[in-house]
């Protein structure tokens, strides 16, 4: 199962590789120096949520010129995603291994389950959640935008233990900056939002 997951990721990638830069978002302008050189990434055992949510990169977007980066997550049962934002200039597709994924895509609630795949433009609002009483755990790849970078430092560096304590003035500076860096936009409401979701679903 593992092997096939793999193999369909790297199907993907390498269709999108062969599309032409404006099919991916970047501009006429776009020049890659370095011709792309193939990568192999062995299999290992799933991730595991371990209570909440991790996640662990897979392509780094340093690994294709900047075109195409990837991180599998897992998510706990009943447990709430980040709350409502969209991204100024990141395209993303998840890709569902096990379990079934809500979305909030606009106004719209989507079940992606195990083996769907899920399409979210840059502009567009959107979270994710887990409602069912089993684990979650897909892929998310993401376009022109080393993504993974950001949840690297959120779920990795931006910690009590490297200290930065939750809620604090510190930490959430820290985010502020990431966030601007990585052009993630989260309306006034957008906290609101997230805690009506989690109240429906009888979300963590």
């Amino acid at each position: 199962m593992e092997r096939r997951n793999f193999i369909m990721t790297s199907s993907l990638f390498a269709a999108f590789s062969a599309l032409s830069p404006l099919a991916l978002g970047t501009t006429p302008d776009t020049v890659v120096s370095d011709p792309l050189k193939p990568v192999l990434l062995p299999g290992t055992t799933p991730l595991e949520h371990k209570g909440g949510m991790d996640i662990r990169v897979w392509m780094r977007s340093s690994m294709t010129n900047g075109l195409f980066s990837s991180v599998e997550c897992a998510v706990a049962p009943k447990l709430m995603g980040p709350a409502p934002h969209h991204h100024l200039e990141l395209d993303e597709i998840m890709y569902v291994i096990e379990g079934t994924a809500s979305v909030l895509v606009g106004d719209e609630v989507v079940e992606v389950n195990a083996g769907g795949w899920h399409l979210r433009p840059r502009l567009i609002t959107h979270t994710f959640w887990n409602a069912s009483e089993k684990p979650l755990r897909f892929v998310d790849m993401y376009f022109n935008q080393p993504f993974e970078e950001y949840l690297e430092a959120v779920f990795f560096k931006l910690t009590p233990e490297n200290g930065y304590e939750n809620g604090s003035e510190k930490k959430n500076k820290a985010i502020a900056a990431l966030t601007e860096k990585f052009g993630l936009v989260q309306l006034p409401d957008a906290w609101e939002k997230r805690k009506e979701i989690a109240s429906k679903y009888g979300l963590k």
